[in-house]
């Protein structure tokens, strides 16, 4: 996957344009989540933007976890670490919005790499509405959606080998919503593959708020909306 053009690097810093975060998240992840809009008041770089490039410097470990602690806006400074077991990406006033640890073997491998991060990005670009509705509707709830609020909180994977041929990503039966009053914690789980053979596993976490009651009606035109983002984009 080429990511040079969807971020500038300047003096070892990298920045974001709005057009750039937003040409990935469209293009590559195939989210059309208004947030990521180059017009929108509340604009954020995408989380698995972040996360490709962190990946695309540092390799890929065994097992690698990865919490968002808060959005990049257009034009912040960041910096990029490479080595230790534990890093934090953080702006010029040690801001932090990501921190990343990772343990056992490392694999350097572009091609792997590469494959494997497009692979969970198109994954994790289908949370809505084909993921996400299905668990709202198992827990009659849904989100407000005037103000829809989805904050990606967290990531990892646990791989039994770095040996992949033909990564891919599968949904797993363990993934889960759970509510409590108007919040609500998704665990998106899926299994990570060579072929047909699971050669590891992950997880998404995702904290929802607003929630109210489940309707069909208003699901229906939410799903509608964001389908018509995607065609007219």
């Amino acid at each position: 996957m080429q990511l040079d053009q969807y971020f500038s690097e300047n003096q070892g810093k990298l920045t974001f344009s709005r057009q750039q975060a937003s040409d990935f998240a469209k293009q590559v992840a195939d989210d059309f989540n208004p947030i990521h809009d180059v017009d929108a008041k509340r604009f954020c770089v995408p989380g698995d933007l972040l996360f490709s490039i962190a990946l695309s410097r540092i390799g890929l470990s065994q097992k690698m976890h990865v919490s968002f602690a808060d959005m990049v806006t257009d034009g912040v400074d960041l910096n990029f670490p490479t080595d230790g077991d534990k890093l934090a990406i953080t702006d010029t006033n040690d801001k932090t919005y990501l921190t990343i640890e990772r343990s056992g073997d490392n694999s350097q491998n572009a091609e792997l790499i590469s494959a494997l991060t497009r692979c969970y990005v198109e994954f994790s670009g289908q949370t809505f509405p084909h993921i996400l509705v299905p668990l709202w509707k198992g827990k009659d709830v849904m989100i407000n959606p005037a103000r829809p609020l989805v904050i990606y909180e967290s990531m990892s994977i646990d791989l039994d080998t770095l040996e992949i041929s033909q990564p891919g990503l599968e949904l797993s039966d363990e993934t889960c919503l759970d509510v409590d009053g108007k919040r609500g914690n998704v665990r998106l789980a899926f299994n990570l593959l060579d072929g047909d053979k699971v050669v590891g596993r992950g997880e998404k976490r995702m904290v929802l708020s607003g929630l109210r009651a489940y309707d069909q009606t208003a699901i229906d035109d939410l799903v509608e909306f964001y389908n018509d983002r995607k065609q007219n984009a």
